[in-house]
């Protein structure tokens, strides 16, 4: 029979639709520490909290609302509370809740058992094997924004791909929500680096959704790192009044290189991570009780030689075990880990350290994990072969996450032993003609033929198949459909805000 030849509409629809929205999880969280363990974890949380203090720096308008609270103590701009107050304030965040997409089949829920990848954030430069390293600009960006669209398993369009070094700081927040709102259908996050590039992204979602809309979903949030050591800049607390004054989400992560931002020990990092994480919820909750936020952990190890950071290690694995547990406790959706390494390009220690840090995190039990694919040198580059690498594995981890092991009577085949004899085989038998388009996963990139198939076909390593593998996709891609008049109002509302800023590059 033969092959019947797909179309590229064919071949886009299938990339897809294979996942629809997020993984609904049903593999039990891992819990490595004991009771023991997490009360003194807790212990030095709450120490932080009351007896150290968090510093609001260059921002009046926080501190005002700190000192409003009787409760708190602000001493310049050092800001000390009750561990239980605050406590009590970050149970008025959600749990869980849900991120609403432009195509409604795509709206992802974050917290409770689910789980949402997305790629790489904030990368300068990219890189892909015909054209190698360089900075990226537009044009790139909206490709990795096409691949993410395509890509099944990364539920979330995340916000800067990479960052399109061709375009105006100041004007290329415009450009990039204008590509996630046209070019992928998919939920995103908005910008944070000014209060008015988080408001222009908010001002751009109502046009997509609708005030009314907005007034009672999330369907934007901001992504924000605390200036660890337990400092929080205005660009965190403005990005908090923007989008949670708006009742749209954040997302707070301490990023914090134990040994430089933290303590060399991990535990002692770890507890300063959710001091920060639960100061800046409270924050939220006072601007906005019931905004939507999501506790975030970045902890990497270094190297005590160089300075440079080091992923997939040891400690970090712990620590995003450790985040997990005191998160669920908290009863706040988590954001950490994802597909890490330090490597230059996708090699062998490109695999470990993705595998190790990626691995833990979705144990650990992310409900939005950052950086799932793409992340190459520490984060500075994204990889185009990384990121549909990556993309496959994660619908790997998919597999375990929300199936698990099938224990039904059908799984149990029994009325393929009364087919198959001893010494038999089963490939032909009708249990396995039932199943055998669905029984395993099947990655995309992977080759499992024989040495002799693998030389015939041209002996291309995982490299340049994922090269091929990413330039047909880019073929095969149309945009997911649009109403003209709102891709209209867009387009007008990004050309109008770019005509009233002046170009800035930095």
């Amino acid at each position: 029979m033969a092959r019947r030849n797909r179309t590229a509409r064919d071949r886009s629809q299938q990339a897809t639709a294979r996942i629809e929205s997020q993984i609904e999880r049903r593999l039990p969280f891992f819990d490595p520490l004991d009771n023991d363990a997490i009360s003194r974890l807790e212990a030095q949380v709450d120490w932080i909290i009351q007896d150290v203090g968090i510093a609001f720096r260059d921002d009046p308008e926080a501190l005002a609302l700190w000192r409003a609270q009787p409760e708190v103590r602000v001493e310049e701009d050092v800001v000390c509370a009750p561990a239980d107050w605050i406590r009590e304030i970050c149970r008025d965040a959600p749990s869980s809740f849900r991120q609403l997409a432009r195509n409604p089949k795509r709206s992802v829920t974050i917290g409770g058992q689910h789980q949402v990848f997305a790629p790489i954030y904030g990368a300068p430069f990219v890189r892909d094997l015909e054209k190698g390293r360089r900075y990226g600009d537009i044009a790139s960006f909206q490709d990795l924004v096409r691949l993410t669209y395509m890509s099944p398993a990364l539920h979330h369009g995340g916000f800067v791909t990479c960052e399109p070094c061709d375009v105006p700081v100041s004007k290329r927040h415009l450009d990039m929500l204008l590509a996630h709102m046209t070019l992928s259908d998919k939920p995103h996050l908005g910008a944070i680096t000014e209060m008015s590039r988080a408001q222009d992204s908010v001002d751009m979602a109502e046009i997509v959704f609708g005030r009314e809309t907005l007034d009672q979903h999330c369907v934007i949030m901001g992504n924000v790192n605390t200036n660890s050591p337990l400092l929080v800049d205005k660009v965190v607390t403005e990005a908090v009044r923007v989008y949670c004054g708006r009742g749209q989400g954040i997302v707070v992560v301490p990023f914090i290189l134990s040994g430089a931002m933290g303590p060399v020990s991990t535990a002692a990092s770890v507890a300063q991570a959710v001091a920060e994480a639960m100061m800046v919820c409270a924050y939220a909750q006072l601007v906005r009780k019931g905004a939507p936020f999501v506790l975030g952990n970045f902890l990497s190890s270094m190297s005590l030689k160089s300075g440079a950071p080091t992923f997939g290690m040891p400690e970090p694995v712990m620590s995003n075990y450790a985040i997990g547990q005191l998160a669920r406790r908290l009863g706040l959706p988590l954001r950490c880990g994802g597909s890490l390494t330090a490597s230059k390009i996708e090699d062998a220690q490109a695999a470990y350290e993705s595998a190790d840090s990626m691995h833990s995190t979705m144990l650990a039990g992310a409900h939005f994990v950052l950086h799932a694919a793409g992340w190459l040198e520490g984060g500075l580059c994204t990889g185009f072969e990384k990121l549909v690498m990556d993309a496959d594995r994660l619908a790997a981890y998919q597999k375990v996450l929300d199936k698990g092991l099938d224990v039904s009577d059908e799984a149990f085949a029994k009325d393929a032993y009364g087919e198959v004899g001893p010494g038999g085989h089963f490939l032909g038998s009708a249990h396995t003609m039932r199943h055998y388009q669905n029984a395993f996963y099947e990655p995309r990139l992977s080759d499992s033929e024989n040495v002799e198939s693998w030389e015939e076909g041209g002996a291309h390593d995982m490299r340049s198949r994922a090269t091929k593998r990413w330039q047909q996709m880019l073929k095969d891609y149309e945009p997911p459909a649009i109403d003209p008049s709102l891709k209209e109002e867009l387009e007008s509302f990004v050309s109008t805000r770019k005509a009233q800023l002046p170009d800035a590059w930095y």
